[in-house]
């Protein structure tokens, strides 16, 4: 049965074992889970306010499968003015959050034993593959290309293969796929679905921009339908307010792509009732609209967030040239920082020697006080000594401690 050979999300598992001990009053510094601690990150007043209004305004019946037609219609004036996109509200679906949008984006495009291909480590694509009993083609990726697929490597893949699943800015390493690498990507997928028959079923993008606005310094953010506007007809983008806003919990989300997929994807919502709330919906109608509003709170988040990641990234670095094990990437997106601790074959203080990567994990939580996601939950090897390191959740008085904290506990080491 599905159920009993179905593992639950690593992260989210990894997440709650943090919270639950530091809730027993251990310290901890916990840059796992990819959310937001909301006294540091609140969303913006103007949402909140929106939000209140339309509780008070009696906004809390059942909204429709496809989601209020006003969010729609401010969705694609969204996509329209920040993108340069144009969808009709038949292209848009809402409902709470990605999570049902890409469920539902898997089971309307992928059938049992389809071919998916998919970079590791990517967030939770194994899962939704294992959940449509399909076949996984896993592209490995590397530290030279930031961890980001590249088109030599899924082309020898794409024959008979229904889904293609790519997100940029990437969760877990907050890297990007450049202009040239997506467009050498979408030449790709154009071409095998030209060398398809009327008949045979054609191989979609499944576009993940969750991050998009959430890029620093010179690094842009590519769409697939821009550079290749032939794409619109293959690509279901998936996007929200989740992390753009700090508004995980708020639970609004939507995907675009050609109408006969989204009515589709539309159907096995209804059925999930996997909608976002009434009230949600018409506040993020009416905050969608307010460009200025938007504007002058993304100067300030992004600012914060890319403050928190080059002090980080600043600290390890240093590390490495003092001679540790460690390594980072230049932040370039997203709420993440790649890193790498490589310390299997260390004997710690108290004689235990560090055999795995899951022995390097556990020692950096119980020595550093520092809890960091192993990019094997993401479905790289067990034995990667790479890690994402959220700052969702970071306080910048804190930063100069932990990096302390985990040069005291590399110092230990034998």
């Amino acid at each position: 049965m599905l159920a009993e050979t179905l593992i639950g999300s690593e992260i989210v598992k990894l997440g709650n074992e943090i919270k639950e001990r530091k809730r027993q009053g251990e310290f901890i510094y916990n840059y796992t889970i990819g959310d937001f601690d909301s006294s540091i990150f609140p969303i913006p007043k103007e949402l909140e306010e929106e939000i209140v209004h339309a509780y008070q305004n009696g906004f809390t019946t059942y909204p429709p499968a496809e989601g209020n037609l006003d969010l729609r219609e401010s969705v694609s004036s969204f996509i329209k003015t920040w993108q340069g996109l144009d969808y009709n509200t038949q292209e848009i679906l809402i409902a709470s959050g990605g999570r049902p949008l890409i469920y539902s984006l898997y089971r309307t495009t992928v059938d049992t034993g389809d071919k998916v291909i998919y970079a590791v480590p990517s967030w939770n694509n194994n899962h939704y593959v294992h959940l449509c009993n399909a076949q996984h083609v896993m592209i490995t990726t590397t530290p030279e290309n930031n961890f980001m697929p590249r088109a030599a490597d899924i082309a020898p893949h794409l024959k008979d293969a229904a889904l293609l699943a790519i997100c940029t800015p990437q969760n877990p390493t907050g890297t990007t796929l450049s202009k040239e690498e997506l467009e050498k990507i979408c030449d790709l997928v154009l071409e095998e679905n030209k060398r398809r028959g009327p008949g045979e079923k054609k191989l979609y993008l499944f576009f993940d921009q969750m991050y998009w606005t959430l890029t620093y310094g010179n690094i842009q953010h590519y769409h697939p339908v821009s550079l290749r506007p032939a794409m619109k007809e293959y690509t279901i983008c998936v996007d929200a307010i989740s992390k753009v806003f700090a508004a995980t919990g708020v639970r609004v989300g939507w995907a675009s792509g050609p109408a006969k997929v989204i009515a589709k994807m539309k159907s096995i919502l209804s059925h999930m009732g996997a909608w976002a709330p009434m009230a949600e919906q018409k506040a993020v109608a009416r905050y969608l609209q307010q460009h200025e509003a938007i504007k002058k709170y993304l100067v300030h988040f992004k600012a914060e967030i890319e403050e928190r990641l080059r002090r980080i990234h600043a600290g390890l670095i240093q590390m490495k040239k003092d001679g540790y094990r460690v390594d980072a990437i230049a932040p370039q997106a997203a709420i993440y920082l790649t890193i790498q601790i490589d310390l299997v074959g260390k004997t710690t203080p108290d004689g235990q020697l560090l055999q795995k990567q899951a022995d390097v994990t556990n020692y950096l939580l119980n020595e550093a006080r520092l809890a960091i996601v192993p990019f094997y939950a993401f479905g790289a090897e067990p034995s990667s000594s790479w890690y994402r390191l959220s700052v969702g959740t970071c306080k910048k008085e804190e930063i100069d401690q932990m990096l302390g904290s985990l040069r005291n506990a590399l110092e230990k080491l034998s």
